[in-house]
């Protein structure tokens, strides 16, 4: 969460001192920071756009979150940062959009950290619309922090007289002899530490009533990495405060040690977030490519149950989008592919495969995908053999097809697993021999 904050001011505050001290070209710094906050806002846009479609405060925030930051971004971009000190006629008056960048980003992700709830405790599928009015009621208390101390932050920085052009990397230390300013950066690292520290807390709280895994590890990332990011602001503090008593050699604290705690947070806050959604994206990945031997079978007995022919293996190999709809829509087509194949189940395969499954100790799991995968394999056959299909009154019943929604996608991929494996050619074979 503080990759936009910490992060975007250490390095705009680097980007200004290599280019004033050697003369650096400002070109590739004003392609990525510019390049980072045209993605955030296109993002904040489409975000944006969703929220006319559906209002939501849920989606007002995320919009909020990713565009705060986002506009920092813009103007840290050297190219604009000194237009905007030329136009206005007012030296670092770009630091002052920078910092209200921060600090909205600050505001925000302190509601939507507390507007997150652990998948198991919501009543909807978007996260947002569990939030509770007593979760409104912190945030409201939160945001009147923000609501009061920003309009004292822009009287302090404009009645501060620091209007002499400066570099970012220098501004804090050397205009903080004079009390406005300094006050003036107190309350943005204030504000700044209080976000991280609330959201580390809410996200620690988040995190013990989660199960092991990736979203687990992920959101402890978030919790710790806000934390690390703190390092950035008591740097900064120590360094003010020095500067403002007039003690020199501690400028390092704010030039070096500050950013690289600010690094560090945005590192494992990004790798939090990232976490969890690569792990996602996956699985599903995985799930989508395990259930196609599965999906093969049942589009031999009936093609008209595919919206479409069966993708290549280059295209399934590439198939990096829209993973969660293809897998819904492939476990339709199975389930709706062994329906089709039910009236040719023989019921000795299923009774073969139940005893394979119970010689072999499988779990429930394993054997309900055992018995499933031998008799869709042996009705397979039978079909394209061209053997009668059985009347309704002598059709086998087959575990798995009561499954909870959520549970049935793994029993498919579980079915797909054993379609080929060997217990599943044991069990065929005692069902011939049993004949």
């Amino acid at each position: 969460m503080s990759e936009g904050g910490a992060s975007g001011i250490s390095g705009i505050s680097a980007v200004s001192a290599l280019s004033a001290a050697s003369g650096i070209s400002e070109a590739p710094f004003n392609a990525v920071y510019l390049g980072i906050g045209t993605v955030a806002w296109v993002v904040a846009v489409l975000k944006v756009r969703a929220w006319r479609r559906d209002p939501s405060q849920g989606l007002l925030v995320v919009a909020v979150t990713i565009a705060a930051p986002a506009t920092a971004f813009v103007v840290a971009a050297p190219v604009l940062y000194r237009l905007i000190d030329r136009l206005t006629g007012r030296g670092n008056l770009a630091t002052l959009l920078v910092y209200l960048g921060i600090t909205g980003f600050s505001a925000a992700a302190v509601v939507l950290a507390r507007m997150w709830t652990p998948p198991k405790e919501r009543t909807n599928s978007r996260v947002w619309d569990a939030a509770t009015g007593d979760t409104w009621r912190q945030a409201r208390r939160r945001l009147a922090v923000f609501a009061v101390l920003v309009p004292v932050m822009i009287a302090l920085f404009f009645t501060g007289g620091a209007g002499s052009p400066e570099t970012p990397l220098t501004f804090d230390t050397t205009f903080a002899t004079i009390p406005q300013i300094a006050v003036f950066l107190v309350i943005y690292q204030a504000l700044f530490g209080f976000a991280l520290i609330d959201i580390s807390r809410v996200c620690s709280g988040h995190a013990s009533r989660l199960p092991y895994g990736w979203l687990r590890r992920g959101i402890r990332l978030i919790a710790v990495g806000g934390l690390v990011a703190c390092g950035y602001v008591g740097c900064k503090v120590i360094a003010i405060g020095a500067a403002f008593a007039e003690v020199d050699g501690v400028e390092w604290l704010s030039t070096a040690v500050g950013p690289a705690f600010a690094a560090l947070g945005a590192v494992l806050i990004t790798a939090g977030f990232a976490g969890p959604a690569v792990a996602a994206w996956t699985r599903r990945r995985r799930d989508y490519q395990a259930l196609r031997p599965l999906w093969d079978l049942v589009y031999r007995a009936d093609r008209r149950l595919a919206l479409e022919a069966p993708p290549s293996a280059w295209t399934e190999r590439l198939a990096f989008r829209d993973l969660e709809w293809r897998t819904a829509r492939r476990g339709l087509e199975i389930r709706d592919g062994q329906l089709t194949l039910r009236p040719w189940v023989e019921p000795a395969v299923v009774t073969a495969a139940t005893g394979v499954a119970e010689r072999a100790g499988l779990d429930d799991g394993d054997r309900a995908a055992l018995i499933v995968a031998a008799a869709l394999r042996s009705a397979g056959e039978a079909l394209n053999a061209g053997t009668p299909p059985r009347p309704r009154e002598d059709q086998a019943p087959l575990p798995g097809l009561d499954a909870e929604p959520a549970e049935e996608r793994a029993h498919l991929v579980r079915v797909a697993g054993y379609l080929y494996a060997p217990l599943t050619g044991e069990a065929l074979a005692v069902a011939t021999a049993a004949e």
